[in-house]
């Protein structure tokens, strides 16, 4: 694995681990050596499979953010998503719109530690595995989760969100 413990964390990584300690969570935030602007990149540094990245993105559902936590194996489904939320349009949003309302930049988006909760998505095919990897409000922020964990730490919703 391509990465270290972090000693002295960013202001967004406490952030984050506050969140997650306050919902019980242990597994600690560490830092990625180079950073991981995809999916496959964070696998590869991580030595994991791609399907075992936990994607944060944040989609503008009529002028609501939503978060959707995904498996890096795969892209959203953007109309299947619509229809089940019920919205018109789902779409991806700028960066502004994405760290206004996470408080975290694209690419180290968490699934907490935002300024107010996110309604949530987390995708079902990150049930296929044991342990996931999720960011940690920064680039280069990483920690180990679940599936059954994520759902339970972001209030979210299980669905499949895969293209078909």
């Amino acid at each position: 694995m391509n990465i270290r413990p972090v000693t002295t964390l960013h202001p967004n990584g406490e952030r984050v681990r506050a969140a997650l300690d306050g919902c019980g969570v242990t597994s600690p935030i560490v830092e990625t050596l180079e950073p991981s602007p995809t999916a496959a990149a964070a696998a590869a540094q991580l030595d994991i499979d791609i399907g075992q990245v936990a994607n944060s993105l944040v989609f503008d559902v009529d002028g609501d953010p939503i978060l959707v936590m995904t498996s890096g194996a795969h892209r959203v489904n953007t109309r299947r998503l619509a229809q089940f939320l019920g919205a018109n349009e789902v779409r991806r949003p700028d960066a502004v719109f994405v760290r206004t309302h996470t408080g975290q930049p694209i690419g180290g988006v968490a699934p907490v530690g935002h300024p107010a909760p996110l309604r949530t998505i987390v995708d079902t095919k990150l049930g296929d595995w044991p342990v996931v990897w999720a960011a940690g409000g920064h680039p280069h922020y990483v920690f180990a989760t679940s599936f059954e964990e994520l759902v339970r730490i972001t209030n979210g919703v299980p669905f499949s969100v895969a293209e078909d």
